[in-house]
């Protein structure tokens, strides 16, 4: 199946898909091209990341510091929330845990306990590495600290654009052929309907064995030429616009994404070393699109840059993601809200899926067609609960939040929401994306505090309870002083005027 793979469509998920490809090729003789219109933009914005894009760039041997100053990007210990269960609320979702099981249960429970007891009254971020450094402006990878302090992970912010930039120079470096041209349709085998090769513009022909299709929300090939129906997820996940804005740097060089909630969706905040980037996500339900530009623009730290660049979408997956010789990737698959920034790992994902279940030749069994989609559509769900969590447990007044609100959940977030609140224990299911702390982060943040805690946490003393806690508390202020200022750290490593 894969002696020839075609690309169709650039972007960070066509050259994420050529620059894997081209580092494990399924078989020595594979070809791999790439076709892309420069006539056709990309959404190209600041891009922020989780820690598994480390994996990625590891894999392919990109050098950190180098990755970063030639995406003009910056470091990443979580996002900020401001506004979300309620005005004036604050929490902090941080890549790492709030410390280590006591008597081998999550320290939430315990913390929960002590709360509960009255002897502790600071919020559960208190107790996280990575937003205490947030919240002084500080990064440095974990291995500049050590024992508990150092048990936190990081990711990026970056210039998509760039990086996919980047990921063309090291895919062609290997052997990938771009093509440049629009595509006109497809072919098909009239007896099998694989497809057999793109029509491009200029009657051109391109023949193909395996097509990775990366066109985007238009899904070219798995959406229009093997009509692969859309499975709509708006009713849980309502917003269907956004609108993308760069603007001067200024204020604080945060080494964290920051989402604001607003009356009718939230707005991101994502700082580059050049720029920093803005986007508000709404309903055209309840606000009409001069009115995002408006509310957008009011709300930047520093001068606009450009015009601000719409997008409208439709929350939710294809079927299918694999169908005959044809694998969706990126917007071409699917598309979620970037509250929790995974866009990028579920073009991560899928192509490591897929490189790990394709055969070096011939037509991979229906077998494994069918194991990608179960587990693909599986990590899809699971993003997706998690995402509407974010929203339906909302206590703010306005409709849109408690439309919200008085949703009818997925069966599989309405149990995980049952169990949390009964004894605050997170259920995880196969091909969960957020580990129990993240949950916890999000719950707990939003003032979502379980009727009961773990019945064994109960064991330790109150008394000695309290003292582990303190104890984190002053290792975590110990090691804060140690970790640079992060503007100080780019500066210093990988500033992009230096690469």
């Amino acid at each position: 199946m894969a002696q020839h793979i075609i690309i169709a469509g650039g972007g960070s998920a066509g050259w994420m898909a050529a620059a894997l490809f081209a580092r494990l090729r399924p078989a020595p003789d594979t070809r791999i091209t790439l076709v892309e219109s420069d006539a056709i933009g990309t959404i190209g914005v600041g891009e922020a990341t989780i820690p598994i894009l480390q994996h990625f760039n590891r894999l392919l041997g990109l050098h950190e510091p180098d990755f970063v100053a030639a995406t003009q990007g910056s470091f990443k210990l979580g996002i900020e929330f401001v506004d979300w269960g309620e005005t004036g609320n604050r929490h902090f979702h941080g890549f790492g845990d709030f410390g280590p099981p006591i008597e081998g249960v999550a320290p939430h429970h315990h913390w929960h306990r002590l709360r509960a007891a009255g002897r502790i009254a600071k919020p559960i971020d208190a107790w996280s590495m990575p937003a205490r450094a947030a919240g002084q402006d500080r990064f440095a990878p974990p291995e500049a600290l050590r024992g508990e302090a150092a048990e936190y992970s990081y990711a990026y912010h970056f210039d998509a654009g760039l990086y996919a930039r980047l990921l063309r120079d090291y895919a062609e470096a290997r052997g990938v052929t771009r093509v440049e041209g629009r595509i006109v349709t497809a072919e098909r085998d009239p007896e099998s309907g694989d497809l057999t090769a793109l029509l491009l513009e200029g009657e051109r022909r391109l023949a193909g064995d395996l097509f990775i299709d990366c066109t985007g929300f238009a899904s070219r090939l798995l959406g229009q030429a093997l009509d692969t129906p859309f499975v709509d997820w708006s009713r849980w996940l309502p917003a269907d616009r956004a609108l993308a804005q760069g603007c001067a740097r200024a204020g604080r060089f945060t080494p964290f994404t920051r989402s604001t909630a607003h009356a009718v969706g939230w707005q991101w905040r994502i700082p580059l070393q050049h720029r920093t980037g803005n986007g508000l996500v709404y309903s055209s339900a309840y606000l009409s699109d001069d009115e995002a530009a408006a509310r957008l623009a009011a709300n930047l730290d520093g001068d606009a840059i450009g015009d601000p660049r719409p997008l409208r979408f439709t929350t939710g997956r294809r079927d299918r993601f694999w169908a005959h010789n044809v694998v969706a990737i990126g917007l071409a698959a699917g598309f979620m809200e970037p509250l929790e920034s995974t866009s990028l790992q579920l073009v991560q994902t899928g192509l490591v899926d897929l490189v790990e279940l394709l055969p070096g030749t011939g037509r991979a069994d229906p077998a494994i067609v069918a194991e990608y989609n179960r587990k693909t559509i599986g990590q899809y769900e699971r993003i997706r609960d998690f995402l509407i969590a974010h929203y339906c447990i909302s206590r703010r007044p306005e409709p849109f939040w408690r439309d919200m609100a008085a949703m009818t959940l997925p069966d599989s977030l309405a149990h995980k929401l049952a169990l949390w609140d009964a004894m605050g224990r997170v259920p995880l299911y196969d091909r969960e994306s957020h580990a129990e702390a993240s949950w916890v982060a999000v719950l707990l943040g939003q003032g979502r505090i379980p009727r009961h805690h773990e019945p064994s946490a109960d064991r330790p003393p109150l008394d000695a309870l309290a003292q582990l806690f303190a104890q984190r508390r002053a290792v975590l202020e110990a090691a804060l002083p140690r970790l640079p200022a992060h503007d100080h750290l780019v500066e210093k490593t990988c500033r992009a005027d230096a690469a």
